[in-house]
């Protein structure tokens, strides 16, 4: 299977605890990410994810995705299935180096054939708006 993969890594001067406090506020994530909004559902292995994707160069679209793994203050993973030959993972993974200073690795790893084509055709933006959003979650934690 082919793959490919956009991360984005911001250092914040905040706790795993307060990252965490403000990635699993599903509803709250308007306050930070403009580009995956309205989200609602349950963080719970098999939970459900629902949110609104606005990637710039992109039309909007509604996303339904599964929880894949999560673990407080640590991360929270969820796939989504894109059409055929076409998967999403995506991830937003905290690590705490010391008490009150960590680093949030934000990202998305682009599954099958189609996967890999879409990534190539819009990494230029993804990256640009997943850095947009770790800058956001990091001036949030901060503040």
């Amino acid at each position: 299977m082919q793959t490919a993969r956009v991360e984005k890594r911001v250092g914040i001067r905040a706790t795993s605890d307060r990252i965490w406090e403000i990635i699993s506020d599903l509803s709250g994530w308007d306050r930070w990410n403009p580009y995956e909004t309205a989200v609602e559902g349950t963080i719970a292995f098999g939970g459900t994810i629902a949110l609104t994707e606005a990637l710039p160069g992109l039309p909007e679209r509604r996303v339904a995705g599964r929880i894949g793994d999560w673990q407080p203050y640590a991360q929270l993973v969820w796939t989504e299935k894109r059409g055929f030959l076409f998967s999403m993972i995506r991830y937003v993974e905290i690590e705490e180096l010391e008490p009150g200073s960590c680093i949030v690795a934000n990202g998305a790893t682009f599954l099958g054939l189609r996967g890999e084509l879409f990534h190539d055709k819009h990494r230029k933006a993804i990256r640009a708006a997943y850095g947009e959003i770790g800058e956001n979650l990091r001036v949030l934690a901060e503040g």
